[in-house]
């Protein structure tokens, strides 16, 4: 899908004289119009599209903030509040940037959950999924700086703790939390290093996607039955229209629903706490950092125990370290989900014990990310194996989800590559379609 002739016909001598020396309409035509794509694709896979149309906006909206954003701890709570009230139009731009934050993981989460399901990670697609991988620890970064920027409490007392576990790295650990602080504690330097980095990440992001779409173009796009193109004719059509028309209606019902947020419910995704003034002498009750950093925080906070040599009280990772090791394997294990899953099957749909497994999978991580928002209260699992602790029992539960994440990954997806029975993949994805139109979708199992 990825090579063949160039169908580009320039219409008229000036785009004639461009393209024998910059063919950038070429470009354009033969990957967002002429470009081929498998005739049965689902609305799931409209939000690649919602993202680069997220990225855009985010972009625009952050740079007509920065304008106005002042990098400093005795005016960037004032700066933010000035942006709101005296500059034309600023409460919506400030609207539409921080609930775009939240909009932008909703739909990246969605498309994650889409390749996992219907195994866009596999071969021959592997470096596709690693771009996507690091696009999301890009964004984590860039998100997480960008909380830090109003100077509320939350923003103040959430860096001064998530930069603090950095310290628990042996050795190198102070050193890098310094670096990340610009001095020993979060500070004027701390925002001016973070406002900085938060202004520079998404044009990274940016180059990031652009090597992402490029990987999916030489790749081919992959479908619902996770079967590779065979006949281009018949299988295939032009991106634009049908595919385009397709993304446009999932963007405009995408942005009906961040409307909603921006227009009626702008204060509902983002905490009190962060409407108030930093203050380093009030440590507010509860920190807790945005909800779709949820679930790895409760991951972080699930390791309460030290890991030692038996019998010799030496400790090889206390519980500080073993929970950022935590945090950051929760998301450094997905690059290597092409690999840890061993069914030769692609797509989710003829996999039934892996469907089961899948929507295990997503329960688990929603219940994380509540866990998340829940104080780090109990006994954790041994105090609720000995001691009967049930009852807010937060850590017993963040430990036993946490569990479960990492055996999804090292334990399941292995062993079902083994023992599953598919059901009968379609020898094309032209048979598919056929058989949907026809109502005879196939579920029996593979002889």
């Amino acid at each position: 899908m990825s090579g063949g002739h160039s169908e580009y016909v320039p219409g008229n001598g000036v785009s004639k004289w461009l393209d024998e020396r910059l063919p950038l309409p070429r470009l354009v035509y033969d990957s967002f119009i002429a470009y081929p794509v498998p005739r049965n694709l689902n609305s799931w896979y409209t939000f690649g599209a919602i993202l680069m149309v997220m990225l855009v906006v985010m972009i625009l909206t952050g740079v007509t903030l920065a304008m106005h954003y002042a990098a400093s701890t005795l005016l960037a709570f004032e700066s933010v509040e000035h942006i709101e009230r005296n500059v034309n139009y600023g409460w919506l731009i400030r609207s539409v940037h921080a609930n775009g934050a939240s909009m932008f993981f909703i739909a990246v989460y969605i498309h994650m959950f889409r390749g996992m399901y219907y195994g866009s990670y596999k071969a021959p697609r592997e470096v596709l999924w690693i771009l996507g991988v690091l696009i999301f620890l890009l964004m984590m970064a860039t998100a997480f700086m960008g909380y830090v920027l109003p100077w509320g409490q939350m923003s103040f007392h959430g860096a001064a703790v998530i930069t603090g576990f950095f310290s628990a790295i042996p050795l190198v650990g102070p050193g890098v939390q310094e670096w990340l602080l610009g001095g020993p504690a979060v500070d004027n330097a701390t925002l001016n290093r973070f406002f900085s980095l938060h202004y520079l990440l998404p044009f990274m992001i940016t180059g990031v996607v652009i090597l992402h779409v490029w990987a999916l173009h030489v790749t081919g796009q992959t479908n619902p039955t996770g079967v590779e193109v065979k006949n281009m004719k018949k299988e295939t059509v032009p991106f634009t229209p049908f595919a385009t028309i397709k993304d446009a209606l999932a963007i405009a019902l995408f942005f009906v629903m961040f409307a909603w947020f921006v227009f009626y419910l702008p204060d509902y995704l983002g905490h009190a706490d962060n409407y108030i003034p930093a203050d380093p002498l009030k440590t507010p009750n509860h920190i807790v950092p945005e909800w779709y950093f949820l679930p790895f925080y409760a991951i972080l906070r699930a390791i309460t125990f030290d890991i030692s040599i038996p019998f010799t009280g030496i400790v090889l990772i206390n519980s500080k370290l073993g929970g950022v090791i935590a945090m950051f394997a929760s998301i450094a294990i997905l690059v290597f989900l092409p690999w840890l899953d061993s069914s030769k099957v692609r797509s989710g749909a003829y996999r039934p014990l892996f469907k089961q497994f899948y929507w295990m999978f997503a329960v688990v991580c929603v219940l994380l990310g509540w866990l998340g928002s829940r104080p780090a209260e109990g006994s954790g699992f041994v105090g609720m194996i000995t001691q009967g602790d049930l009852v807010g029992n937060y850590v017993a539960y963040m430990q036993i989800l946490t569990a479960y994440y990492f055996a999804h990954f090292l334990v399941i997806l292995p062993w079902l590559g083994k023992f599953e029975k598919p059901a009968k993949v379609p020898p094309s994805i032209a048979d598919a379609v056929l058989a949907e139109s026809n109502g005879r979708v196939s579920a029996q199992p593979a002889e």
